[in-house]
């Protein structure tokens, strides 16, 4: 925690999938903790080193938990890693996703092979209900969980099978808010516009997709700066939207509401 002072002032939140300090679950962290949170990042594998240098350039450095939202077991001791450091959780981050470049994306939707499309749709979406659910018993008091998406209303170049994953995620986002509204657990998603982040380069074609905002967003849009969706998050993290679930705020300078 920093101040104590912010509107996430006392508030215990686990970004999930912290790679690089480009990307978005970063960003959200720092601004987390300018808020006044507690938070934990979580990264596995071969990137965990990686998000443990990084975790190191946050105003505090946060505890970093190896959790692989795939892996059963690792979910099944989440709670207990967690309790390790903070008696509860508050909010949650899903910033999880994952689709074969050389397969999925880059104008090879007719082309891509079950097998990826598979880990694509359960590591994108399926894991947020995962996710959730581990999290659920640290979440006595109800909370906030958060997901981060790309407008899948329609069908945008070079995206292909990832947008069917997001797809995926936006409608297990109504269905969790349907499901843990009852205890107090607020699901709800970002829409960012596109970001250079480290999975933002790894989809051939991604110019094209600036190019469109960089002309039809009418607040004009910034692909470099993260903290804009990063507060976003936040304010769902926080107290502020005490009734709203199952929303996509987006934040993409205006683009989603423009016809041409």
């Amino acid at each position: 925690m920093t101040d104590g002072t912010g509107i996430l002032a006392g508030k215990r939140i686990l970004v999930a999938g912290v790679t690089m300090d480009s990307s978005i679950g970063f960003a959200t962290a720092k601004v987390a903790q300018e808020q006044g949170a507690t938070v934990l990042i979580s990264n596995f594998g071969r990137a965990l080193g990686i998000t443990r240098r990084i975790a190191k350039r946050l105003p505090v450095e946060p505890p970093v938990l190896e959790l692989d939202v795939t892996d059963p077991e690792h979910l099944e001791r989440l709670p207990d890693v967690v309790r390790e450091h903070v008696d509860g959780l508050d909010g949650v981050v899903h910033s999880i996703a994952y689709g074969n470049p050389e397969t999925l994306l880059g104008g090879r939707f007719l082309d891509g092979p079950w097998e990826d499309v598979a880990q694509a749709v359960q590591v994108s979406a399926y894991s947020l209900k995962s996710l959730a659910l581990a999290c659920r018993p640290l979440m006595g008091a109800g909370g906030s969980v958060v997901g981060l998406t790309f407008d899948a209303t329609v069908a945008w170049p070079a995206y292909d099978w990832m947008g069917v994953a997001k797809a995926g995620l936006e409608s297990t986002s109504r269905y969790l808010a349907r499901d843990l509204g009852p205890e107090g657990i607020r699901c709800n998603l970002v829409s960012a516009g596109p970001l250079r982040t480290l999975a933002a380069k790894a989809i051939p074609g991604f110019s094209d997709l600036e190019d469109m905002w960089g002309t039809r967003a009418p607040l004009g849009w910034d692909n470099t700066d993260q903290e804009p969706t990063a507060r976003a998050v936040c304010a769902l993290l926080s107290d502020f939207f005490p009734a709203t679930t199952g929303e996509i705020v987006h934040v993409d300078g205006g683009f989603h509401a423009m016809g041409a």
